[in-house]
């Protein structure tokens, strides 16, 4: 199950772990010591850490930046490239939070009806057919309590058709024990569900879409297809590593870094398939997972909700939307269990987000209270979670690991130790 998780980090060269970053005056001090620190987590030879980008956001205004190790590991003739703070990474779940952004818009154009029946959307009838009287609607989808899993898969190839995955029969994709708004289950085909409606509204393709309405609006040098970056964005994006024996998919610190995603260093990404129909099916988009990003690009995205909807004066969102998407829409009981709720952090969602309260077993971080989400594929881990009263927030995006993350768990939360280093560093110096 992906919990809306992030990146890897890994061996580099002493010049690579050189930080990038940008501080408030006065600040040096306090910096410095988190530069250390965070320096220190990416080497730590029980976790190496390929790349490192990272944003903390103080009263505002962005209070540190700082990337560590490298975007592309080289191998061959291909030379080691260093990460920065403009570094674009796949950032996994958090991408549904961004993708949540662009439906909101629609919303807010009369496009959408968050409780209305999906089906209408769709174009063909979607039911869990073990509770066939129930409708399946935007809010379900954007809580995870649709009744629909992931089991039978979330992503599909250019040219098939969600709707013949639907009607192909009682799969694994429908929940048996509880019907649409009962229950918590993490899942990520909803959101290649959204971007196929949001296509299908609009008559856009789903990357363009979004770059229309939340991308190209904030200025943002991002996409949710590799081969739609221009050259120079292209060359910015990182690798995303792992640590494992060759012909395995198992960790092994000892092993050497495998790329498992976005390697570009030998040839260039393949262009969108020549199947591809608009409001078929979004998932090779994969609106659940696939925006690149960086770092600043989604510390640039925090200041906007930050500012309630508004960058350099310019209205992206209403006020009101973002207090309705960021408002707690369901909360998991104990009947959702410890495996659908990571032993209880995750239980609190808005539409799109989830919510991570300054308590005990559910914060990111003592003396946050904090909305976002994070990110888990292909070695990646993220973060993207903010504070709106105190206008306080962080990004961590790791490129890859050199040891499972699930073998080194945290102290006090779901996440991994490095990760709980890293955010407590962060706030601790640049924040607190």
């Amino acid at each position: 199950m992906n919990h809306g998780r992030r990146t890897v980090l890994g061996m580099a060269l002493l010049g690579a772990l050189e930080p990038v970053w940008a501080a408030a005056p006065g600040a040096g001090r306090a910096h410095a010591a988190l530069e250390r620190e965070l320096a220190a987590i990416a080497r730590d030879p029980a976790c190496e850490l390929a790349s490192l980008s990272v944003l903390a956001i103080r009263d505002g205004k962005v209070a540190y930046e700082g990337a560590f190790g490298r975007r592309r590991i080289g191998k061959d003739a291909t030379p080691d490239l260093p990460a920065t703070s403009d570094t674009l990474y796949r950032i996994a779940s958090v991408s549904k939070l961004m993708t949540t952004l662009g439906l909101m818009r629609l919303v807010e154009d009369g496009k959408f009806d968050l409780d209305a029946d999906v089906s209408a959307y769709l174009g063909f009838t979607l039911r869990n057919p073990h509770f066939p009287q129930r409708a399946i609607t935007l809010r379900h989808l954007l809580t995870h309590t649709s009744s629909l899993r992931d089991e039978a898969g979330y992503s599909f190839p250019a040219g098939a058709r969600l709707r013949d995955f639907f009607n192909a029969g009682e799969g694994a994709m429908y929940a048996r024990q509880a019907g649409p708004g009962e229950f918590y289950a993490y899942c990520n085909l909803g959101w290649g569900i959204i971007g196929t409606m949001m296509e299908r509204a609009t008559g856009e393709r789903f990357d363009r879409l979004m770059a229309r309405l939340l991308l190209q609006p904030l200025g943002l040098e991002a996409g949710y297809y590799p081969a739609e970056l221009p050259p120079p964005a292209l060359a910015k994006l990182a690798t995303l590593y792992r640590k494992r024996t060759v012909d395995t998919e198992v960790w092994n610190a000892a092993g050497p870094w495998i790329a498992q995603a976005d390697d570009y260093s030998a040839k260039l990404p393949a262009p969108v398939p020549g199947a591809y129909v608009i409001g078929e099916n979004a998932t090779p988009f994969s609106p659940t997972g696939g925006l690149r990003i960086s770092a600043r690009g989604l510390g640039t995205v925090m200041l906007m909700l930050m500012n309630g909807g508004l960058h350099e004066g310019r209205r992206i969102l209403q006020a009101d939307t973002l207090a309705q998407m960021f408002s707690r829409q369901f909360t998991a009981t104990e009947q959702d269990g410890a495996f659908n709720t990571a032993d209880g952090q995750f239980t609190a969602r808005g539409l799109g987000n989830a919510h991570y309260p300054d308590a005990p077993g559910k914060r990111l971080a003592a003396g946050f209270d904090a909305v976002g989400h994070l990110g888990d594929a292909y070695g990646l881990r993220s973060v993207f979670a903010f504070d709106a009263k105190r206008r306080n927030g962080m990004v961590v995006l790791v490129g890859g690991t050199s040891a499972d993350p699930a073998g080194l768990p945290g102290r006090y939360s779901a996440l991994a130790g490095f990760e709980e280093n890293i955010l407590k560093s962060m706030f601790r110096h640049a924040i607190a």
